[in-house]
């Protein structure tokens, strides 16, 4: 990582390992969702995912790099802490609130990442990569509206 384009080719491998992490985590959220809305959701997102990390390959295949991953610490620990909620809050609309606040926690991290990579991406004249990085941008940040709407519409003032 000794220039911007090392550090983008690394950022794209840790994206990749956090949106594959996401993907296994997903359908154990859903189920655990009481809210139908929530668990709707959650499966919505599963697909996105599933496009995103196909994007991410086409990504590997304008750098000329192999798709794989390096291990995000940051995804793992968020990812940890919403497994806790999932074990640990009771069934019911307290628990969808704590993974609606652990799944915007993984959106949020995604959104900093995919917004800094786009930004390398045009520095660097890559400008393939940062529309392809764009598109699951603009999905990360409707999948977040979607979580706000649903805790703040209903499942926060039923959790309380």
């Amino acid at each position: 990582m000794k220039d911007l384009e090392g550090l983008f080719k690394h950022f794209v491998k840790d994206i990749y390992y956090a949106e594959k992490q996401v993907l296994k985590t997903l359908p154990k959220m859903a189920r655990k969702a009481t809210s139908e809305d929530l668990r709707e959701a959650f499966e919505h997102h599963r697909e996105e995912t599933e496009g995103h990390i196909e994007t991410l390959e086409k990504v590997f295949e304008l750098l000329g790099l192999k798709p794989r991953g390096v291990t995000c610490e940051a995804i793992d620990g968020i990812l940890e802490e919403g497994k806790e909620i999932m074990e640990e809050a009771e069934a019911g609309e307290a628990r969808d609130a704590g993974m609606i606040a652990a799944a915007q926690a993984v959106e949020h991290y995604e959104i900093t990442r995919y917004g800094t990579m786009i930004a390398w991406a045009k520095t660097l004249g890559m400008t393939e990569a940062a529309d392809l990085l764009q598109k699951t941008l603009d999905q990360e940040y409707v999948a977040d509206d979607k979580l706000t709407q649903l805790a703040e519409g209903t499942l926060n003032r039923e959790a309380a």
